[in-house]
């Protein structure tokens, strides 16, 4: 069912702060500023092999990744797992008795179909499947 890691999101307090440090540190030059209006926040990607490296800072203290900065801080927020066909993984998550967060994927960055496992509460960190468009 998974076939690759296909981003994983950092949680940061200041996205441009951040930006810089790991651009300096690590060599890697991040793309623009994207707004996540349904999260309520703002990220920047950079593409390290086949991954996305996303750094996420919230505008809505409410929305999920704003709670989460509140209650845990800076750091790794969520890991999320490429699939060929979303629908068949969460029917294959239901199968095994596991189920997502929510009845319906939603969109996230360059239109991916994205949701939540329940799994992310049983490891503490978001656990999400994804599935990209097709060319």
């Amino acid at each position: 069912m998974l076939e690759s890691v296909h981003h994983v999101n950092i949680l940061v307090r200041d996205l441009e702060h951040a930006r810089a440090r790991f651009s300096h540190a690590m060599g890697v030059v991040f793309g623009p500023v994207e707004t996540l209006a349904a999260r309520g926040a703002i990220a920047s990607r950079v593409r390290i092999g086949a991954t996305w490296l996303v750094l996420v800072q919230p505008t809505d203290p409410d929305g999920v990744p704003g709670r989460r900065l509140a209650t845990r801080g800076e750091g790794v927020f969520l890991v999320s797992f490429g699939v060929t066909d979303l629908d068949a993984a969460i029917a294959a998550l239901g199968e095994r008795g596991f189920g997502c967060t929510s009845d319906v994927p939603r969109r996230g960055l360059d239109d991916w179909r994205v949701i939540d496992t329940v799994l992310g509460a049983e490891f503490g960190v978001e656990l999400q499947l994804c599935e990209t468009p097709r060319q």
